[in-house]
C-alpha cells in the first residue's frame, strides 16, 4: 500500500475533490468531494491523502 501524503490545498482547488485530476488511471478510486473550509483539514476515506486547506477562504463561505 503507497504511503499516505498531505497536499495543501487554496481557494483556487476548490471544490477540493479526491483524486485530483491528473490522476493516472491505475490509481483511481470513485471521486468523492472534501469539504477542507470547516475544519481547515480533510482526509479522503478511499486513499487516506490529508489535505490542508492554507490562504484566505473564497468569499461566501
Amino acid at each position: 500500500m503507497a504511503d499516505k501524503k498531505t497536499v495543501e490545498v487554496t481557494a483556487r482547488d476548490l471544490p477540493l475533490h479526491c483524486p485530483p485530476a491528473g490522476t493516472a488511471t491505475w490509481n483511481l478510486h470513485p471521486r468523492v468531494y472534501l469539504d477542507v473550509l470547516h475544519t481547515g483539514e480533510a482526509a479522503c476515506p478511499y486513499c487516506g491523502t490529508h489535505y490542508v486547506f492554507k490562504g484566505e477562504p473564497p468569499k461566501g463561505h
